[in-house]
């Protein structure tokens, strides 16, 4: 580990929510926030960034990823539950049940290998951690659903990403091992990659999903991520990619 977790992730958000209430405030008029909006925002970016992000970037230092990835794409999951209960307006038919189970049986087919690692006792509390994540950013993102038509949606991403960045700092001191700090071309790439793609583009898109689509079908994106990162992985770093994980790939697809 060349940068503490914690620390990586607040500095990627708070940098992304920023650039992005800097840009809206530029090209939107009239705009205006108070303290309700921001208690608002504060807590879907401590459920979203802090817990959702926060939480699964700790855990994987210690937890595998092909566990966190699984682990992950149980989302989907996680919102059609939440819904049953709170929201009645948006319960799921057989059509999204099934396609649910059908994305969620084609990640755990690419990533069969690591299944037996869901009981190994050395990652307990990495597993029980990306579980909390994943419950959080669900009950985020119903929130965020919910309350979407308040302000500008990028508005509301952007200061979701800040204060959910923020938010992240006392875990950082907390948990963090600061000596660990190398700043290293690697580690500004990384940083910078995800500051555009993962939360400048990425986030602020999911909001405008939320806004446009069911929450259920908005959170089919978590079946996406593992397959750009397993696209990645064999186009840049030259990981395998056999006949089984391109079925599992048809599958999930």
């Amino acid at each position: 580990m060349s940068f503490p977790p914690f620390l990586f992730a607040a500095l990627r958000k708070i940098t992304a929510g920023g650039i992005l209430i800097g840009i809206v405030f530029l090209w939107v008029k009239g705009i205006r926030v108070n303290t309700k909006y921001i208690l608002q925002q504060a807590l879907g970016g401590f459920l979203m960034i802090t817990l959702g992000n926060g939480l699964v970037s700790w855990a994987e230092v210690v937890v595998p990823s092909g566990v966190a990835a699984i682990i992950c794409s149980v989302m989907p999951v996680w919102v059609i539950l939440i819904n049953v209960f709170i929201n009645r307006s948006e319960i799921p038919n057989w059509v999204i049940v099934a396609g649910v189970a059908i994305g969620l049986g084609g990640i755990v087919l690419i990533f069969s290998e690591y299944l037996v690692e869901l009981g190994n006792p050395r990652y307990t509390w990495g597993i029980v951690l990306i579980f909390i994540a994943t419950f959080s950013w669900s009950i985020g993102s119903i929130s965020a659903k919910k309350n979407s038509s308040s302000q500008n949606v990028f508005l509301n991403a952007g200061f979701q990403m800040l204060l959910g960045g923020l938010l992240c700092l006392p875990l950082s001191w907390l948990f963090d091992d600061w000596g660990s700090i190398t700043w290293s071309r690697e580690v500004i790439w990384s940083l910078a990659y995800l500051i555009i793609f993962g939360s400048l583009i990425a986030y602020a898109m999911y909001f405008y999903v939320l806004t446009h689509l069911p929450v259920t079908i908005a959170s089919l994106y978590a079946y996406i991520n593992p397959l750009v990162a397993m696209i990645l992985g064999w186009l840049v770093l030259s990981e395998k990619l056999n006949l089984k994980i391109a079925f599992a790939f048809l599958i999930t697809i």
